[in-house]
């Protein structure tokens, strides 16, 4: 802010063209409570994130919010953990939303409840099914910040060529394969993919208002086994046979890079159809040469929508950390959740706007006025059913429950059977919580 080379600054406000020593300037500055912030935001995520914090240093003087980037998800995770309930813990900490479990029960981080009692924050404005998620027996333990669901993305362009109708904003399975069908006699060849990934199996069954684990999604007491062997879970795995059959489906694999490989494929039309993060709107968006259509998540035909899961991530407070670094670290959440900032960090991420009033803000209202796709990604979130099955599952063992229905995903597009496949990846989903369970004295 200034340079070595001055010697004093001028503070026209204080006295007549009275003056401070730098030196003054800089202990004022230093005065600041410093909150750090881990994160796991790139690119122009990140530049979102560090609007966010340099907004709220600008807004105020007690505190100082220092962001610093700690790798993916997956990479920040073990690096809390390791210095967790320590000093060298950071205050805050964003995590995704399958580490709720384990986070909530580490004994290392400060529920976000007792802060919001204590400094009495009214959460009325924050969007219910997004705090359900974090909301572990009526206790709020980390703030919702970057917020996602699935949506279904379509070419409008190649469906026109092909002489399809538009998708409906609520398509069942059958539409679905029926279009890419379609779009496979016009092109000579697969147009559809359905990534094999846990995360889209996850919210492909909450959509049939079906629960992953037992005990309410393990919300009503610990969960002790899968419960995904049932008609719910045929049905996707019958899906993606019905289209691996039909050779109406790309199979990108799994790995780190499908994802990234199927959106790309998609805004550069190797492939018209394809289930993603609402998040990717704004690459969508910025890449596509097409008009591209926004829908919610399939369902089967039979099965009225019950609506998604949340995505995304949220943030901590670490445990055992000063009143006053508490204070501020609450504060700066306080701040970064307001209609405002989350209003233009919607437009600048894709992520949902968690405040409810940002939808009133006029930058929000042009952002949808001027692009119409923004809508559909919010409208299901307002149209899902809060229950046990869009609240989402709660178990330590997440990250393995995504590989073991990853794999039955993978395996039936390759020709596996399903029933046998389904079986496998729920008795070893029961394995993993068993062990989790175990290693956690649950």
């Amino acid at each position: 802010m200034f340079r070595n080379t001055a010697k004093y600054v001028a503070l026209a406000t204080i006295g007549l063209g009275a003056v401070l020593p730098l030196t003054q300037v800089h202990a004022a500055d230093n005065q600041r409570q410093n909150i750090v912030f881990w994160h796991s935001m790139t690119g122009q995520n990140a530049q979102a994130i560090d609007r966010v914090v340099n907004d709220y240093n600008a807004s105020q003087t007690k505190y100082k919010v220092i962001p610093e980037f700690q790798g993916q998800y997956v990479e920040a995770l073990p690096k809390f953990l390791s210095v967790g309930g320590t000093s060298k813990a950071p205050d805050l900490f964003q995590s995704n939303e399958i580490s709720t479990k384990q986070l909530s029960t580490s004994g290392m981080i400060q529920p976000m409840q007792t802060l919001i009692k204590k400094y009495k924050f009214n959460t009325k404005n924050l969007r219910k099914n997004i705090l359900n998620y974090y909301t572990i027996n009526g206790k709020l333990y980390s703030m919702p910040f970057n917020s996602s669901a699935p949506v279904l993305y379509y070419n409008k362009d190649a469906f026109k060529d092909a002489g399809i109708d538009d998708l409906p904003t609520s398509p069942t399975y059958e539409q679905v394969t029926a279009a890419a069908k379609k779009l496979k006699e016009k092109s000579g060849r697969a147009k559809l993919s359905i990534l094999p990934y846990g995360w889209t199996f996850e919210e492909l069954l909450a959509n049939q208002n079906q629960t992953l684990v037992n005990h309410g999604n393990g919300r009503k007491k610990t969960a002790t086994k899968a419960t995904f062997d049932n008609k719910a879970g045929k049905n996707i795995l019958n899906w993606l046979k019905t289209n691996a059959d039909a050779g109406t489906l790309v199979d990108y694999g799994t790995g780190a890079n499908a994802g990234d490989t199927e959106l790309s494929a998609f805004t550069s039309s190797q492939i018209d159809m394809f289930m993603n993060s609402s998040a990717s709107l704004g690459n969508i968006k910025k890449n596509a040469k097409f008009n591209v259509g926004v829908t919610y998540l399939p369902r089967p035909q039979d099965v009225k929508a019950n609506g998604v899961v949340i995505g995304g991530a949220s943030i901590w407070l670490s445990k055992g950390k000063s009143t006053k670094a508490q204070k501020g670290s609450f504060d700066f959440l306080k701040f970064a959740t307001s209609a405002k900032e989350q209003a233009q960090w919607s437009i600048d991420t894709g992520y949902f706007a968690i405040n409810n009033k940002s939808y009133d803000t006029k930058i929000l209202k042009d952002a949808f006025k001027n692009t119409p796709i923004l809508a559909a990604p919010v409208e299901q979130l307002k149209a899902t059913t809060i229950n046990a099955a869009s609240a989402g599952a709660l178990i330590t063992s997440m990250p393995k429950e995504r590989v073991n229905t990853q794999n039955a995903m993978e395996n039936v597009i390759n020709g596996k059977n399903v029933d046998s496949e389904l079986s496998k990846a729920v008795k070893q989903t029961t394995a993993d919580i068993k062990d989790a369970n175990e290693q956690s004295g649950e």
